[in-house]
């Protein structure tokens, strides 16, 4: 009688993916389809299927980035950056990434404008997030870069706002950046 590991590692499942054939495959990757929304998101992006691939990681990033505060509902920093970071493994175009990461800063931004938020870990988080998408967009070709970067400048100046040096960080970013377009 064989002994099996109490934790299996990617190299156990990669040794029994190896015994399977192309229709086993093929059921294997249907039933993770059918398993759970993030697993069709996932493949959904990275084959590049349906219409906007980003929608149901715009979603989460909406829902845990400005929750509806009437409902009792919560922000979630790690839940929007896993959204964030699931998209990149998934698919990683620069295009899709940079639309996520400037849309992670609409959100956050608009939140605490709106709202206002003294959560050191949500405007902090925001602030790392709008430096990476300045350095995100700033790859993209000039014609993909123009709109971002006019959403990106409204982001700023709705952060002027807000407190907690955080107008302050994303005005010296954004002026870091301009001229790297």
């Amino acid at each position: 009688m064989a002994t099996q590991k109490s934790k299996p590692s990617w190299a156990d499942v990669k040794a029994q993916l190896r015994e399977l054939d192309r229709a086993g495959l093929l059921t294997l990757l249907q039933d993770l389809y059918a398993a759970s929304k993030d697993n069709q998101a996932f493949l959904h992006a990275r084959l590049h299927l349906g219409d906007d691939v980003l929608k149901p990681y715009k979603a989460t990033l909406d829902r845990w980035l400005w929750p509806d505060v009437f409902k009792n509902q919560h922000t979630s920093v790690a839940t929007a950056k896993k959204a964030v970071a699931d998209y990149k493994k998934a698919s990683g175009t620069a295009a899709g990434l940079a639309e996520l990461m400037v849309f992670y800063c609409e959100r956050a931004s608009g939140f605490s404008s709106d709202i206002g938020t003294d959560d050191e870990t949500y405007l902090g988080a925001l602030v790392r997030m709008f430096e990476q998408a300045l350095t995100v967009v700033t790859t993209l070709p000039t014609a993909q870069q123009d709109p971002l970067w006019a959403r990106l400048e409204v982001v700023r100046d709705r952060c002027q706002d807000i407190g907690y040096g955080v107008g302050d960080n994303i005005a010296n970013l954004f002026a870091e950046h301009e001229g790297d377009d």
